[in-house]
């Protein structure tokens, strides 16, 4: 669980990635050490996983998002089949589901010729029976965790 201090701790971080631990501490009125601390009892916990900058695909080329939904064999194992979709580098995230399929995959392409390219490439994967693609046509709720942040601290 985190508390107050660490929820206002990371919310400050989610909003401001560049700030320091002075600078934390200041604005939080709390002592460096007391900042550091949290910062490091946090990540040998699990709760704050990376400090790198989040970057937009389509700033980068890659405007079109899908989410792919696989139906993969039942013999062979989801481990085999997430390693070899690891290698292909417009998917962005895979999850095992429930539900019709067996993994999810959220993919980014330059266009839609460029995501057939991608739904070719993960057709190929040893496993994978048959793919339904989904395109994303606008972003509603941007990935974000600081309203579950405050929830989880009871602010």
């Amino acid at each position: 669980m985190i508390d107050t201090l660490d929820a206002r701790l990371i919310e400050l971080l989610a909003r401001e990635p560049r700030v320091g631990v002075l600078e934390a501490s200041r604005r939080l009125s709390v002592a460096r050490g007391t900042v550091q601390a949290r910062l490091d009892r946090m990540a040998e916990r699990g709760v704050i996983t990376g400090y790198g900058p989040e970057i937009d695909p389509a700033a980068i080329g890659h405007p079109v998002t899908a989410f792919i939904t696989l139906e993969l064999t039942q013999a062979g194992g989801r481990s085999v089949v997430a390693e070899r979709l690891a290698v292909i580098d417009e998917i962005l995230e895979a999850h095992t589901i429930t539900g019709s399929g067996d993994m999810l995959c959220r993919v980014v392409a330059r266009d839609n010729s460029d995501l057939q390219r991608v739904i070719d490439a993960i057709v190929e994967v040893p496993g994978v029976v048959r793919t339904s693609t989904v395109i994303a046509l606008a972003t509603a709720v941007r990935y974000r965790t600081t309203p579950l942040v405050r929830a989880s601290a009871q602010l």
